[in-house]
């Protein structure tokens, strides 16, 4: 959701910020004399933490630099920065780690039973989603969001990583957000990313019944730390990262994916709606050709009598 960044990330977006946390925490946390597993007991966390916001894979809540500053003595140093770089964020308070996270995260998958993933949307589709929820928000605001989406994209950047897969609710390729020429860009835009092998996406067909997973979720993981879930629903996230919560969403997750169509099959399936919905937008086209020229036509005929009869 739109409003950053929780460390080194994909995104093009300024980074300085929360590597210079991470590394001034690491420079106060050893000239206090404490190990990372010393300094994470006691601001309740694990010293695994600690390291993964030196490092900037992670960003502490501000509850947690508040705790650092007591522990480091460094009087409010961390917790001001620390909201300082929250502020600037692009994307909402609750989404802003786990946009973060996706930014350096090794594979990701996710499942999305209402509308396509963020990270895969396009500016016409986005656009139309926020102003489903929005309908009277300023323009400028409008446009911010939708930027902020689309920076997510950069994650594709890169030849291969991350290793990026999910499963669409049929519901998905067939709810008409923004309309049939909407629906037909970002289909062929999905599409596309899929022939170039770039991502996985399956489609969970609607006669699978009832899905494993209520809602959205997104499981991502890590060179160098543990997995995490991330789910959203209106106006708020939860991010997971206790290993058996975490396991439980994989095994669910497992079950949707199982129940789901085979990538050629859902290939051939969006695919064939994009190309519904552009027959839908060129009829549509050519109807409204029709309608003009008839109503030419009609025009003409009326002013063409009155002057007959007055001859």
């Amino acid at each position: 959701m739109a409003k950053g960044l929780g460390g080194a990330g994909r995104y093009g977006q300024p980074k300085i910020g929360w590597k210079f946390f991470g590394t001034e925490l690491k420079r106060c946390r050893e000239a206090a004399g404490l190990t990372q597993q010393e300094l994470g007991r006691r601001v309740i966390c694990s010293g695994s933490y600690i390291g993964q916001f030196e490092s900037g894979v992670r960003k502490p809540q501000p509850d947690i630099a508040e705790r650092i500053d007591v522990e480091l003595g460094t009087d409010g140093f961390f917790g001001r920065m620390c909201e300082e770089l929250m502020k600037n964020s692009p994307y909402a308070s609750y989404f802003a780690e786990a946009a973060g996270l996706e930014g350096v995260a090794s594979s990701i998958r996710e499942f999305a039973p209402t509308f396509v993933p963020g990270v895969l949307q396009t500016a016409a589709y986005a656009r139309a989603v926020f102003l489903g929820g929005f309908p009277f928000v300023p323009e400028e605001k409008l446009q911010s969001w939708v930027d902020a989406r689309l920076l997510r994209a950069r994650i594709f950047d890169g030849p291969t990583e991350p290793l990026w897969w999910a499963v669409l609710d049929e519901s998905v390729i067939r709810r008409r957000v923004g309309g049939a020429r909407v629906m037909s860009e970002q289909l062929t835009h999905i599409a596309s990313l899929m022939r170039s092998r770039r991502i996985g996406v399956q489609v969970l067909p609607l006669e699978a019944g009832a899905p494993a997973l209520g809602g959205t979720l997104s499981l991502m993981t890590f060179g160098d730390a543990p997995p995490v879930a991330y789910s959203e629903a209106h106006r708020s996230g939860n991010l997971l990262d206790d290993p058996v919560l975490v396991g439980e969403c994989e095994r669910l997750y497992g079950l949707v994916r199982s129940a789901a169509l085979p990538l050629d099959t859902s290939l051939s399936l969006i695919q064939s709606m994009a190309e519904e919905y552009e027959r839908e937008c060129t009829t549509r086209s050519e109807h409204s050709y029709v309608a003009q020229e008839q109503l030419q036509r009609l025009r003409r005929r009326r002013w063409w009598r009155p002057l007959r009869r007055g001859c």
